[in-house]
């Protein structure tokens, strides 16, 4: 029987999964880059979806957050009417070592 939080996990790629030219697109839109930035300060067990400002309508963020955890960037899990947004920062160190710290530390 599956878990509360496999559950209200949403659909994401395994870490076998994950491919460097999907994370890269991702993170190539100044907007995402600024949400994963953001979030990469937040505790590891994740933020509530409209906790970090973005200058972009809710739908715009909607789509902006989907294409973060079809890459495997993110993860999202759903807590009653909200959705927790994490930092898939274990995944991306094991398959992409140094990657994110690279693209975080970049000045622009």
């Amino acid at each position: 029987m599956p878990t509360v939080e496999q559950q209200t996990q949403l659909p994401q790629p395994a870490r076998e999964e994950i491919r460097i030219e999907q994370v890269l697109a991702a993170l190539g839109d100044p907007v995402r880059l600024l949400y994963v930035r953001e979030l990469a300060k937040t505790p590891t067990v994740g933020v509530a979806c409209g906790t970090i400002p973005l200058p972009v309508t809710k739908s715009t963020r909607t789509h902006h957050l989907r294409i973060l955890r079809q890459a495997g960037v993110i993860s999202m899990r759903a807590e009653g009417t909200r959705r927790i947004a994490c930092l898939r920062r274990d995944d991306l160190d094991a398959l992409y070592p140094g990657l994110l710290d690279g693209i975080l530390g970049a000045p622009h």
